[in-house]
């Protein structure tokens, strides 16, 4: 429910240091603060303070001093939530916490809902929908990749080319439903040739924007790898190294890894979470069938798998390997890193051998390693880069991380394809006229020019308390 009288509080920062701040936000704000606040200079008057002023002070309840404060005051609507703010700067203790929004509680503030504040933001114009999105996403980021895509997207890059992508079909819609007006009179405002054009155009950067989510979603969440191959090829031995710790365990057992080993780890920036599945053979054992089930389902899942490979094992023996998993992945855009595992032990001198055996495919890459002495492991950390697009991230290019804006794009490319066969048929203005304004719809949801208070409350509710 979206409250915008009350004045809000809640804490601004998680346990674990030394200072905790407490965060205000309302038209009453100053004046509940001015009620337990005591600036250590008497010739203060606290609710005259300018915006942008920070006030020593102390925190009391009635002639029980309960912390010494700074007390940091923005006035509306120069704020974050472009209200009249207080952020009250304590020491971390809990008690102390607890005892400060008791006191602002006793005195006329609300406890904040999650997302609150920025919720308050969005609707006093301080930041778009996308924008307070990208906030949470930034709190939630864990590697330099997301953290580079939530800073963009936090800046507005994404809602900018939105907006611009908006008032050109607004314009254009507008021009036709003024044909409209003069329908007896057989005029036509709107040039049917650009109208053309910038449909194209639209339609075109929607697409790409929508191809961008799978990329921009995996990286956000991690990006599921699959480390796969037959038994005793060195798959928990890679995980292992990667890792740097004895996740898995290793031995010259076939069989030993049963079941999906999970665990994540951020590589060039980028936050993968790797798969060590069970070994791809036959075998009659009912538990490790399981595991090898459960291979298969990560493999699916995964956006890039490693098919790890005995270098001593002959080229037979791998193509048979390979091919099975390619008929596993066909046409599903996955990529295939090949691990040429164990080089410290050939003794057969395989490589030139494998090399011109192999013919690789679309989206499939080659590489010696030894999962053992670390070596051409760096190398797989760059192919693994080069696999997920890491490049696209060091443009300014946006991209797509958030499904309610992937399914609005969705509508508007739809909507625009319709369109553009309208134009081709030469469909009624009216007809038209409907569709480019389902596309204007879709891309007003996307910034929040236009929304309802379920999207709001779906979008928010995920966020955390204090922001």
């Amino acid at each position: 429910m979206i409250r915008t009288e009350e004045t809000i509080c809640a804490p601004a920062t998680s346990g674990g240091g030394a200072i905790a701040v407490i965060r205000i936000s309302g038209s009453q704000s100053i004046h509940i603060c001015d009620k337990i606040f005591f600036p250590s200079d008497k010739r203060i008057k606290f609710t005259e303070q300018k915006g942008y002023t920070i006030v020593l002070g102390e925190i009391r309840s009635g002639e029980e001093i309960i912390d010494d404060v700074l007390v940091s005051v923005f006035r509306a609507p120069h704020s974050y939530t472009g209200e009249n703010a207080i952020e009250i700067s304590c020491h971390a203790s809990p008690y102390i916490q607890q005892k400060i929004l008791e006191l602002l509680i006793k005195n006329g503030a609300v406890p904040a809902q999650p997302g609150e504040f920025t919720q308050r933001a969005f609707l006093n114009g301080k930041m778009d929908l996308s924008q307070a999105e990208a906030v949470a996403d930034l709190i939630a980021s864990e590697s330099f990749a997301a953290h580079k895509i939530a800073v963009n997207q936090m800046r507005g890059t994404f809602s900018d080319e939105i907006r611009i992508l908006r008032a050109d079909l607004l314009h254009f819609a507008s021009l036709i439903e003024l044909e409209l007006d003069f329908g007896e009179e057989d005029v036509e405002f709107a040039d049917r040739q650009k109208l053309r054009e910038i449909v194209t155009k639209v339609l075109s950067i929607a697409k790409k924007l929508t191809s961008s989510f799978s990329l921009g979603n995996a990286i956000k969440n991690g990006v599921p790898v699959a480390i796969t191959g037959k038994s005793n090829t060195g798959k928990s031995t890679l995980l292992n190294y990667l890792l740097k710790e004895e996740k898995a365990i290793v031995s010259e057992i076939p069989g030993t890894t049963r079941d999906v080993i999970e665990d994540t780890l951020v590589l060039e920036g980028i936050k993968y979470r790797f798969f060590d599945t069970a070994g791809l053979r036959e075998t009659g054992d009912i538990i490790e069938n399981l595991g090898i089930k459960k291979t298969l389902e990560k493999i699916s899942l995964a956006s890039v798998i490693l098919l790890v490979a005995d270098v001593n094992e002959g080229i037979q023996v791998l193509n048979e390997v390979l091919n099975n998993l390619r008929q596993q992945i066909a046409g599903k855009g996955k990529k295939l890193i090949i691990l040429i595992n164990k080089i410290d032990t050939n003794i057969y001198g395989n490589h030139a051998l494998i090399l011109n055996r192999i013919i690789l495919q679309d989206n499939e890459s080659l590489l010696f390693i030894s999962a053992k002495t670390g070596e051409g492991i760096d190398e797989l950390k760059s192919k693994l880069g080069r696999a997920i697009g890491r490049d696209q991230l060091l443009t300014e290019s946006v991209i797509l991380t958030n499904i309610r804006h992937y399914n609005s794009l969705l509508q508007v490319s739809e909507s625009l394809e319709r369109v553009r066969e309208g134009l081709d048929n030469q469909l009624p203005e009216d007809l038209i006229a409907i569709d480019i304004r389902q596309a204007i719809h879709y891309l007003g949801e996307i910034t929040g020019e236009i929304t309802t208070d379920e999207i709001l409350d779906n979008i928010f509710k995920n966020f955390c308390i204090g922001k």
